[in-house]
């Protein structure tokens, strides 16, 4: 089995002895990364506390989920701040985006979320980014990731991992003309949206993650989710590119390293 890296989980959401545990079972499972993104400042702190455990096995990313509440306007400086400070120990900004989720929430009660103030918070992340020449990691699907795309080209940020991406077909081809990554889950084993946009989605642009702790269905059904899973993820997608398994995988092995700079391309 070829080596894999996750290429977004939410390490610092596990329980501590559980986060221990996937740390000293990564060699084991042929795992020899993880990007840990993060969601807020305390969850930043924690994911650093995590990277300073494991520095060759966690790489992180400091940034502010859009699914949340916003922030104030000084909890946002603070964290901007801090994550200024800690520029050195990451290797994106993430994880950052727009609520699409939230939105439909809203809309099933018919109440109508104001994206101005989350495109906006968007667009610090992004200046910032584009400040310390750092990639970002992007939750943003459907029509949100052409609100996003628009911005990238704004802010100059050419660097762009859209995690477990969804959309258009028209959307895809202008992510794909961009040269912007996605990442696949584990439910590309039974979900056909995702087995399609696999299908049609070069592979040179291909990353594989958990997104764990978030669980998942199939073969992984009541599983905690394990960075380990990422093989059956790649093992899927040699199946839908019609390629060996060993090319995939070297392949997205490439990929990862090659987005994020601060890991060795070897």
């Amino acid at each position: 089995m070829i080596k894999a890296i996750d290429a977004h989980i939410h390490l610092d959401m596990y329980e501590e002895g559980m986060a221990q545990t996937i740390l000293s079972e990564l060699a084991q499972s042929q795992v020899e990364a993880l990007i840990a993104v993060s969601r807020h400042l305390d969850s930043c702190k924690a994911t650093e506390r995590l990277r300073a455990q494991a520095p060759e096995q966690v790489y992180a990313a400091y940034g502010y989920h859009p699914e949340q509440e916003l922030p104030t306007e000084s909890l946002l400086q603070e964290l901007l701040a801090w994550i200024r400070d800690h520029a050195s120990e990451m290797v994106a900004v993430g994880e950052i985006g727009l609520p699409y989720y939230t939105r439909l929430e809203a809309e099933e009660k018919e109440e109508k979320l104001d994206y101005t103030p989350y495109v906006r918070l968007l667009e610090r992340f992004l200046e910032l980014a584009a400040h310390l020449a750092k990639p970002v990691v992007l939750h943003a699907v459907y029509e949100d990731a052409d609100i996003v795309c628009d911005l990238l080209q704004k802010h100059g940020v050419k660097k762009a991992h859209f995690h477990w991406f969804k959309g258009s077909p028209q959307t895809v081809q202008r992510m794909i003309q961009a040269g912007y990554y996605i990442s696949i889950t584990p439910d590309v084993q039974y979900e056909e949206e995702i087995r399609e946009l696999v299908r049609n989605y070069p592979l040179e642009l291909i990353m594989v993650e958990t997104d764990g702790p978030w669980p998942f269905e199939g073969t992984f059904e009541g599983q905690v989710t394990h960075p380990r899973m990422i093989h059956a993820v790649i093992h899927e997608i040699a199946l839908l590119h019609e390629m060996s398994a060993d090319h995939v995988a070297h392949t997205i092995m490439r990929n990862t390293k090659q987005f994020y700079n601060a890991l060795t391309v070897g």
